[in-house]
């Protein structure tokens, strides 16, 4: 069982360490309400991470696995929310000089909201968990137990990385506070956010 944790550890550190829609959707937090709004979506995030991890050991992501029309349905959704959330960010390329601070026109756009929205509308975090924890179950180990306890090695390798991206955030708030350096960063944030949702969408 440790040398299953230990890759499973080693194996989840690169996969966490690789920008996905999560990571930019609190970058997009900390650009437009600062680091405490960056944290918010992070637990957002945590929380719907923590609720794929209970449905893969329930087993019931393999049933959005199994049937097509669950799993397009949800994609569909999670892709057009992404999209939406990036075009958020481009139309925000409109108010030139404002200041950092709650983002406007949307409850979900950015915080707590935002990062559990995203979360739980991506189904392929679903279907990572049920492929992707039982692999490193050992022989003769409950599959629903074990997933519970590699989901959560998940879970605080995921809090420390984005502890980490927090704290970095806190050092520039300041340079993000530059009007011209946070439109250049909701451009960016904004135009791969969109990407992101075109290839859920188009995906299988």
């Amino acid at each position: 069982m440790l040398v299953a944790i230990a890759a499973f550890t080693a194996a989840a550190t690169l996969i966490i360490l690789l920008p996905g829609p999560d990571t930019l959707v609190i970058v997009r937090s900390i650009v437009r309400g600062g680091a405490r709004r960056g944290a918010a979506t992070a637990a957002g995030i945590l929380l719907g991470l923590s609720v794929w991890v209970g449905v893969a050991a329930l087993g019931l992501a393999a049933v959005l696995r199994a049937s097509e029309a669950a799993y397009t349905a949800l994609r569909v959704v999670g892709a057009a929310y992404l999209v939406w959330l990036g075009v958020q960010s481009l139309r925000s390329l409109r108010r030139p000089g404002a200041e950092v601070g709650p983002a406007r026109g949307g409850v979900v756009g950015t915080g707590f909201p935002a990062g559990l929205v995203t979360n739980l509308l991506n189904p392929k975090v679903g279907v990572f968990f049920v492929t992707f924890l039982p692999g490193f179950v050992p022989h003769g180990y409950p599959v629903g137990a074990t997933s519970l306890l590699f989901g959560a090695v998940f879970l605080v390798l995921s809090i420390a990385y984005y502890a980490a991206l927090l704290a970095l955030a806190t050092r520039v708030t300041g340079w993000l506070a530059n009007s011209r350096v946070r439109r250049r960063m909701d451009a960016l944030t904004g135009a791969v956010l969109v990407g992101f949702g075109v290839r859920l969408a188009v995906e299988s």
